[in-house]
């Protein structure tokens, strides 16, 4: 049960890094100037995904460890929803982080970029919210 709870911890821990990057981070950052929220934008996309990753790998390899254990496949689902973070992010989301790392703050498109990676970030958010329900559940069982 310890690595059940385990990747529990890791997904609850990586939706509420991934909450406050839609709830506090992001619209904070869009009420900055261009300039400035690209300042915050570059470095903070850069740790965070550094951050992210790790949290998403070690959740997926608890809760598969948990479904190889005790063969409760609800642990693989959690892990498997986390996992699916990286191929989200890699076409999903890469492509306006990018963008964004490129752009220039007097680009026209630079405003709506910075707001479209926010919505665009929303799903890692769901996925995160999805996998820690499905742990909370197999844990409880």
């Amino acid at each position: 049960m310890m690595l059940g709870q385990l990747a529990l911890v890791a997904a609850a821990l990586f939706t509420g890094a991934a909450l406050y990057i839609n709830v506090v981070e992001q619209p904070a950052r869009l009420a900055l100037t261009e300039a400035s929220a690209l300042a915050q934008f570059r470095p903070a996309d850069r740790r965070g995904f550094a951050m992210q990753a790790v949290i998403v790998v070690f959740a997926f390899v608890c809760g598969a460890a948990a479904f190889l254990t005790e063969g409760d496949w609800h642990f693989l689902a959690g892990g498997v929803l986390m996992l699916g973070n990286w191929p989200y992010t890699f076409i999903g989301l890469a492509p306006t982080e990018q963008r964004l790392m490129a752009v220039q703050a007097d680009d026209p498109d630079c405003r709506r970029l910075l707001s479209n990676w926010g919505q665009l970030h929303m799903v890692r958010t769901g996925l995160g919210l999805l996998s820690t329900f499905i742990f909370f559940q197999a844990v409880l069982d």
